[in-house]
């Protein structure tokens, strides 16, 4: 066996650098975490060649002394850390202080720095981080430093770089991640003499987002919440605006940016049942908690956390997201796009004037699919009231304006309507009780006597007031599919299917019993590849509880004995092929949400249907609901119920503003 030796300095450098030092992207990175720690309020990165040749972080902050300013470069030299129990409360952005060590020993290195009130400040030299000058130097206050031939004396990292664009695009990330995690400094980013970002400082979250993202971050929905001693703030998207992977996901744990399973699933919990299959929500989310109940000595790049309580993290993030996507307005506008002016082509005949006509109905149907940006809970009745703390702003329906309507309906139809599942879910309006009552202003004794017998018996009487009606109009439908809705100087298009859907889902997931379901007189037989038809076996008693019986029959083929009321056979045939492929693909998720993906099934397959006759009748009642229930404002699968067009755009359309 060799002889075990002892590493020299230099070699345990080399090897924190390659932990710490990946590429320039990770050297900005430890600077501007320092700048920050060192109370900085601008901060300025140059950078040339990718950050390869050349990268400066200039701060403000509170600069070192000449003695600190060597001491920096030692290896676990830090100025943040004094006592093992200082491990356990970690409040700056760095503190194992191998960074400036690991960047000094793969690079050449010069630093300027100056305390505030000290009549010159200190600059230093190094190379391999080996001090080579120091000499006393004029500069503001703050620390200046400059990063050149990064890796030189390491070729062999030079072939994991990319080309000068890909490593500024990393560097523009981690400036970007630093800059939303501190709004209130102000970052500047300059790539060979242009500017590529610059922040206002000005503390506002919004204002940062916006140097960032740009106009796409303008409907994001503003997250303020507190759980148990955890803040949450920040923005979320709409489920409309849902991305197609996870790339805008960006949390911060105390200031500092992190990757966490548990804060994703928290996160994407709170859209559940409410955006589309495949989509992702984006956000900037600040999670605030004692320093104590994290911790942040996981990972090297220190981008990986352990919370002492996941449960406690979880919950206030789920719910607080779920708490501000339920102040969302709820009826996204019409938007349409500004056409080229062109001339006006001449109608040749009725033709011309139809194909017009239609050409500007497609145009309109498929602006109103575009840019829908609104949400609504997921809460059963139970959890919202158990988590009535954390959802107290959120909108609700009015009683009072829905049981009007609804007993306006009762008035026109003269019956109940034929489908109990469209009633509304609040109370129905009781009659209003007649008490008799003095009259308010009684005649006088002469005036009394010219009253005729009964009246002069009968005591006045004097009706309570009834509940002022929704001043909405139900005008008619279009397509088979929409109900065109006026509302004083709105219109509305309410999707039909959407509305029953969700209608129907609400009224299933709020029945916690099991699944109701009906057994077939002639079983169903379904084929299925061996695996699927074994694994489905496999887990019997589970498909039971959703509703389905199922048997073996033999050649990779089961018989369905039983399905989930509302489910055709073949729709239920369809639904099992569904639920074993996730379980072949591993996904096992909780029980509730299979049982959520199952009610999304059946409650699209009993909904009224686009392009179906439907009764008036049943197209008001839908109407009520969508109209007086604040919470009806997306299908499970995330798609808008209604849709709002102003006259004011209208008339624009129509050059009459």
């Amino acid at each position: 066996m060799p002889e075990i030796i002892q590493l020299s300095p230099h070699i345990a450098n080399l090897i924190a650098a390659g932990e710490v030092v990946e590429r320039p992207a990770s050297v900005a990175k430890e600077l501007l975490e320092n700048a920050v720690d060192a109370g900085a309020s601008q901060v300025t990165i140059e950078i040339r060649d990718g950050g390869m040749t050349f990268l400066r972080v200039t701060d403000n902050g509170c600069g070192m002394a000449a003695k600190d300013a060597r001491t920096a470069f030692l290896r676990h030299a830090t100025s943040k850390l004094r006592t093992a129990e200082d491990l356990a409360a970690i409040a700056t952005m760095g503190f194992r202080g191998e960074a400036l060590a690991a960047i000094a020993s793969v690079s050449r290195i010069q630093l300027l720095t100056k305390t505030p009130g000290a009549l010159s400040g200190v600059s230093l030299t190094l190379e391999a981080g080996v001090i080579t000058d120091e000499s006393e130097a004029g500069c503001p206050d703050g620390t200046t430093i400059i990063v050149r031939d990064l890796f030189y004396n390491t070729p062999a990292r030079m072939k994991f770089m990319k080309s000068d664009s890909v490593e500024t695009g990393r560097i523009l990330t981690a400036v970007q991640l630093q800059a939303l995690a501190h709004p209130s400094v102000a970052f500047t980013l300059i790539r060979d003499g242009k500017q590529l970002l610059s922040t206002p400082g000005n503390g506002d979250l919004s204002a940062a987002m916006y140097c960032i993202y740009g106009k796409s971050c303008a409907h994001m929905a503003a997250v303020d919440s507190r759980w148990e001693g955890y803040r949450l703030t920040g923005f979320v998207t709409r489920p409309t605006d849902a991305r197609p992977n996870r790339s805008m996901q960006t949390f911060f744990v105390n200031g500092r940016p992190v990757k966490s399973r548990l804060l994703t699933a928290a996160l994407e919990e709170a859209y559940r049942n409410q955006i589309m299959v495949g989509k992702f929500p984006g956000c900037v989310l600040h999670l605030s908690l004692n320093a104590n109940a994290v911790d942040v000595n996981v990972h090297p790049a220190k981008t990986e956390i352990k919370f002492l309580n996941e449960k406690t993290a979880f919950d206030a993030v789920h719910y607080g997201v779920l708490g501000a996507l339920n102040k969302t307005a709820d009826r996204p506008a019409v938007q349409f796009k500004t056409a080229p002016a062109v001339a006006p082509a001449k109608p040749v005949g009725a033709d011309a004037h139809h194909t017009v006509g239609a050409d500007a109905h497609t145009g309109a149907s498929k602006t109103a699919t575009a840019k829908q940006d609104s949400f609504f809970r997921t809460m059963t009745a139970q959890e919202y009231k158990a988590f009535s703390q954390a959802m107290d702003s959120a909108p609700q329906p009015s009683p009072q304006a829905a049981a009007a309507t609804w007993a306006k309906v009762e008035r026109q139809s003269g019956e109940a309507l034929r489908q109990e599942v469209i009633r509304p879910a609040i109370p129905q309006a009781k009659p209003m009780p007649v008490l008799p009552q003095e009259p308010m202003f009684s005649p006088a004794p002469a005036e009394a006597a010219q009253l005729p017998p009964a009246a002069q018996e009968a005591p006045e009487q004097t009706a309570l007031p009834m509940p002022q009606e929704i001043p909405w109009r139900m005008v008619g439908e279009l397509y088979r599919s929409y109900i065109l809705v006026e509302q004083g100087d709105d219109a509305y298009l309410i999707d039909k299917h959407a509305a029953h859907e969700r209608i129907l889902f609400e009224k299933l997931k709020a029945n916690q019993e099991a699944i109701s379901s009906q057994a077939l007189l002639i079983p169903q037989s379904v084929r299925m590849q061996p695996e699927e038809a074994a694994l489905a076996l496999e887990n019997k008693e589970m498909l039971l509880e959703l509703g389905f019986e199922i048997d073996e029959f033999g050649d990779s083929t089961l018989l369905l004995r039983q399905v989930p009321m509302d489910l055709t056979p073949e729709d239920a045939a369809d639904a099992l092929q569904a639920l074993v492929g996730d379980l072949m693909n591993g996904r096992r998720e909780k029980a509730s949400n299979v049982r959520d993906e199952l009610l999304h099934t059946v409650a699209c397959k009993a909904a009224i249907k686009a392009g179906w006759h439907t009764d008036e009748k049943e197209l008001l009642a839908l109407t009520q609901q969508v109209m007086s229930r604040q919470e009806l404002k997306h299908c499970p699968h995330g798609r808008p119920i209604c849709i709002s067009l102003s006259k004011k755009a209208l008339e624009k359309q129509f050059k009459r503003s």
